[in-house]
């Protein structure tokens, strides 16, 4: 269905763009409004490119029915259908829609995304490629636009919004990032080598009733040269393959070099205090601990937090990039010959498996800069990106107060943090303790009685020292003992959010 070939809608209408908008506004093509339209199952249904169950839910002679057919179902509608609720003369005039006798067809995919506070807005791709990665899209083309699929949203969600002077989408597919980054960035800039999403990325904000962005076309950060900035942004093209087959997912580098690039080449372009984030694949490698891979792509004066959300071995990561470009459902010597193709790959790097999760910078310009890496594949709260604000402004407390001062610190508990006493039923005391946030990370940590006595008084009013020293005398023990045993566990409890730093 996707053709890269075909003209796309013209970008240099912005009076059309703006019609549209205020049309699929008042027929409530919106998120909300298909989710009532189309039902759960059949909403959830379009998330993996299956369409049958919306099909038979628009069968109506309604204005979103007739929308939903046109601009997310790719099926033709009659004109008259749906001059009572576009403008189409218009639309057909800027090549949103095309004409085929009496039916009318939609050029592109447009999509309803309801935005982090209720915006309605709507992304523009390729026709039959509104859902992208593991989704199956079955798609061959070179210069194919995606929607916005998971990894996507992830990245959206992940991303700190505070505000900002400038912002830098790398790779921007269809806009998704450099949509989300306008409502907070005084200046947008949007790059890709491939220029045809640079035209989508034009087209997705115009029809969000956006600013326009700074669009660039290049590779990497190639197009923007020396200058830098307050939040990079970007979901590349991470795919670990034998080859650049596919523009959309394949970094066309060797093994995870890309990935590597990218993360090694923000820090020279981030601004003091700002924030890189990106999605990523890395190999895991025979004789080399994948942590200290990741370290290692860390640049000077910068914080990190490396999450791996994911692990594949080789033949289940090849299967479901050969899945998603649809090979298994063509000729089964051809499929046979690239799954060869990508094992060789990773056999020759001595790939057993290949991480996914999400690489976040801050550039602190510390001397000793923090990073951590870990194994995360547990659910988790989005959006994310205040917890990952408040992540690095803990790192830095920790890094600027020693036992001395921490211990003069005052400290409140996060909120929706339980307590969990693990044991034998009828046992006096618990074996464990256990503290379990709600919220963020949804994290869950093991502590002495010490500990989890301490957690449940602090609400900031009393310094961390005074309440030891009345724990110390509450259980009969030494306070200076007790002092000087217990800031390490204080420590992980503020690295990990249960514990929150407060001013006196």
């Amino acid at each position: 269905m996707s053709n890269p070939s075909l003209p796309l809608p013209s970008s240099d209408r912005a009076d059309v763009a703006a019609s549209l908008r205020e049309a699929l506004l008042a027929a409530d093509f919106t998120a909300d409004g298909l989710l009532e339209l189309l039902g759960a199952p059949a909403y959830a249904a379009l998330a993996r490119s299956e369409t049958v169950p919306a099909l038979r839910a628009t069968r109506g002679d309604g204005a979103l029915a007739a929308l939903v057919r046109l601009f997310l179902l790719q099926e033709t509608v009659p004109h008259a259908r749906v001059a009572d609720v576009l403008p189409v003369d218009a639309l057909l005039e800027s090549r949103w829609l095309a004409g085929q006798g009496d039916e009318l067809r939609a050029t592109v995919d447009v999509r309803p995304y309801g935005g982090p506070d209720g915006e309605d807005w709507f992304i523009v791709s390729d026709l039959g490629c509104a859902v992208g990665g593991a989704g199956g899209i079955g798609s061959h083309d070179e210069g194919v636009v995606l929607g916005v699929g998971g990894a996507s949203t992830t990245l959206a969600g992940i991303t700190v919004r505070t505000p900002v002077d400038s912002a830098l989408d790398l790779g921007t597919g269809s806009g998704i990032q450099a949509l989300h980054a306008a409502q907070h960035a005084t200046r947008v800039t949007a790059t890709d080598l491939n220029p045809r999403a640079l035209e989508f990325t034009r087209l997705t904000l115009a029809l969000s009733g956006a600013p326009e962005a700074d669009l660039r076309e290049g590779s990497l950060f190639e197009p923007v040269g020396e200058e830098t900035y307050d939040l990079i942004v970007s979901n590349p093209p991470f795919v670990i393959s034998p080859g650049a087959r596919l523009t959309y997912r394949d970094g066309g580098m060797g093994g995870d070099d890309l990935c590597r690039s990218l993360v090694q080449e923000a820090g020279e372009r981030l601004n003091d205090g700002g924030y890189a984030h990106f999605l990523a694949n890395w190999q895991h490698v025979d004789g080399e601990e994948w942590q200290d891979r990741l370290r290692s792509w860390v640049p000077r004066g910068c914080d990190a937090w490396i999450v791996q959300r994911e692990v594949q071995d080789i033949t289940q990561y090849a299967e479901l990039w050969l899945r998603d470009a649809g090979d298994h459902r063509q000729d089964p010597a051809a499929y046979a010959q690239r799954y060869e193709a990508w094992l060789d790959e990773f056999e020759a790097r001595g790939t057993r498996a290949v991480g996914f999760g999400w690489i976040t910078l801050r550039k602190s310009g510390a001397a000793e800069p923090t990073v951590t890496v870990e194994e995360w594949p547990h659910p988790v709260e989005q959006p994310l990106g205040e917890t990952v604000r408040e992540f690095f402004d803990r790192q830095e407390y920790l890094r600027t107060h020693d036992d001395a001062a921490l211990l003069a610190g005052h400290f409140k508990l996060a909120d929706e943090v339980m307590q969990e006493q693990v044991g034998l039923p009828g046992a006096e005391d618990p074996e464990h303790v256990v503290l379990r946030q709600h919220r963020g990370m949804r994290r869950a940590t093991k502590v002495d009685t010490v500990g989890a006595g301490f957690a449940g008084v602090c609400d900031g009013s009393l310094s961390a020292g005074r309440i030891l020293d009345a724990i110390a005398q509450l259980v009969g023990e030494d306070p200076v003992l007790l002092r000087d045993r217990t800031p390490a566990q204080i420590r992980l409890l503020v690295e990990q959010g249960f514990l929150l730093p407060v001013r006196a």
